[in-house]
């Protein structure tokens, strides 16, 4: 994992800082203080119900001393696994006047670059962000978007390889996937890049869109023998 333009830290610290930061910067840049407190915009892909991302940016930010609620408030928008929902909700941040958006994905990221180039936009996580146009590059990112980037590509081949190492029989392999997952058809992309480099597999490509479907796709697996 890297992060653009900083040494590698951890996430949560690293995100919180670059929110914290970049909402903290009005407070010094003009002669009249603004309004209080200052607005971090999230347009986070799952749901206020999932565990995890909520409370690590919450306490990540309280370690940097932003509390919300008190000196920050957090505008969270949920796409509830349904990218297709990030461009209103950018939209929606912007109008609300954000000082600072934190993008949960590539989705999260694209649909907020549209939607402003002016407000700062932190990435959570996005794959590539060189290729997929986010920054000119990692160390000098350029425009409004800084955060975090996961190269993936060069895994691909590597976990064949680890595959046929521990698995040397095996020339058939099942890839489940969501089409309706954002980055799903690049990493499948990248998978069949990936496995004519590798001697002998072959990649049974298998769709899945919902969980009560899984139970039919293993058996679809079985049946079309995937090693």
């Amino acid at each position: 994992m890297d992060s653009i333009g900083s040494p590698e830290i951890p996430r949560r610290a690293f995100m919180a800082t670059m929110a914290g930061g970049l909402v903290a910067a009005p407070l010094v840049a003009v002669a009249q203080p603004p309004r209080t407190p200052s607005r971090i915009g999230v347009l986070a892909s799952r749901s206020p119900e999932a565990p995890g991302p909520s409370e690590g940016l919450r306490q990540g930010l309280r370690e940097l001393g932003h509390v919300d609620g008190q000196n920050v408030a957090i505008a969270w928008r949920w796409a509830r696994l349904d990218e297709k929902k990030f461009p209103e909700l950018a939209a929606d941040l912007v109008r609300l006047g954000v000082d600072v958006i934190v993008a949960a994905n590539n989705a999260a990221v694209e649909a907020a670059r549209r939607a402003t180039r002016t407000i700062p936009i932190v990435m959570v996580l996005a794959e590539d962000p060189v290729a997929s146009g986010f920054v000119t590059s990692l160390a000098r990112p350029g425009g409004n978007i800084t955060g975090f980037s996961i190269q993936w590509a060069e895994l691909f081949g590597k976990r064949l390889q680890l595959l046929k190492e521990a698995a040397p029989q095996v020339s058939r392999v099942a890839v489940l996937w969501d089409p309706a997952f954002g980055t799903g058809h690049w990493l499948i992309r990248e998978t069949k890049g990936a496995a004519p480099k590798t001697l002998g597999v072959r990649l049974q490509l298998v769709e899945v869109r919902r969980s009560d479907e899984l139970e039919d796709r293993f058996a679809q697996m079985t049946r079309e023998r995937a090693g």
